[in-house]
């Protein structure tokens, strides 16, 4: 098995747990991690046996975003802080095609995300929360957008905020930067969370969510999924026979017809993702 210097992989039965690992800074996003997530969101991807993935972080934070000593490094006559590639430090302009920054390549990739957040998710972390299929979290858990307060406009957390959040509950996140943050139970009041835990229990509730999703037939669980994400950015219509062009595709696959005949024979289905 491959060897990580910042995250933690673990497989069991049909589910995958990615884990960002270094907590002596938070889990904060640097050059390395970003490698060795494209690494690991591409194999499992494209892994016959992976059919979905947790997302977590090691220590008291999911992740508190970039490495801002990152940028603190340059020099700072370069107030826009642009690095040898021509592109801002802080921004993950270069991920768009792979993670952005920490996160999976949401739109391509077809596995479900469960996000775990075990404590502290600002900044880009939180794009970990906002792109997650089902987010679960900690009693411990916090969120916060502190691009503001450390002279950095908050560009995609900002405008995802604002798609899973009330207006002014996401400006206030963005606009008072630092000094404002949502916990747990308020954020699961607003939606952000579809459940909170005690801390110690997070992770065996989140492998737990992963073998019931990983229950269901793998692949309509994907077009299911593809259905739903790429169509949010479409008209209704267009989604709609996006959503159709999926169910037509899952029908001629192995697993359709066992889903019926193990229902008529009244026993568990054996998926193959096929």
């Amino acid at each position: 098995m491959t060897t990580y210097e910042t995250i933690e992989f673990e497989v069991r039965g049909h589910t995958a747990c990615v884990t960002l690992n270094r907590p002596d800074v938070l889990n904060a996003i640097n050059d390395e991690m970003i490698a060795e997530l494209a690494t690991v969101y591409a194999d499992i991807e494209q892994s016959q046996d992976i059919w979905t993935v947790i997302i977590t972080g090691a220590g008291r934070a999911l992740c508190v975003g970039a490495d801002v000593k990152k940028a603190a490094d340059h020099d700072m006559e370069n107030a826009a802080g642009i690095d040898n590639q021509g592109e801002p430090i802080l921004s993950s302009l270069r991920q768009w095609d792979a993670p952005q920054e920490a996160t999976p390549p949401w739109l391509q990739m077809t596995k479900p995300i469960i996000c775990a957040v075990n404590g502290i998710a600002c900044g880009a972390g939180m794009d970990l929360v906002t792109t997650a299929d089902i987010t679960i979290a900690s009693d411990r858990a916090t969120l916060m957008d502190p691009h503001v307060s450390i002279g950095v406009t908050s560009g995609r957390e900002a405008v995802r905020l604002a798609r899973i959040l009330p207006l002014p509950v996401a400006m206030r996140l963005v606009l008072m930067g630092k000094h404002e943050r949502l916990d747990a139970h308020r954020a699961h009041e607003l939606g952000v969370f579809t459940e909170v835990v005690s801390h110690d229990d997070l992770m065996d509730r989140a492998w737990e969510i992963g073998e019931i999703v990983n229950s269901n037939a793998p692949l309509a669980v994907r077009g299911s999924r593809m259905a739903v994400r790429k169509g949010l950015t479409l008209p209704i219509y267009e989604a709609e026979l996006l959503a159709e062009n999926y169910r037509m595709k899952v029908a001629l696959t192995k697993d359709a017809i066992e889903g019926p005949r193990a229902f008529l024979e009244k026993r568990v289905p054996h998926w193959q993702a096929r």
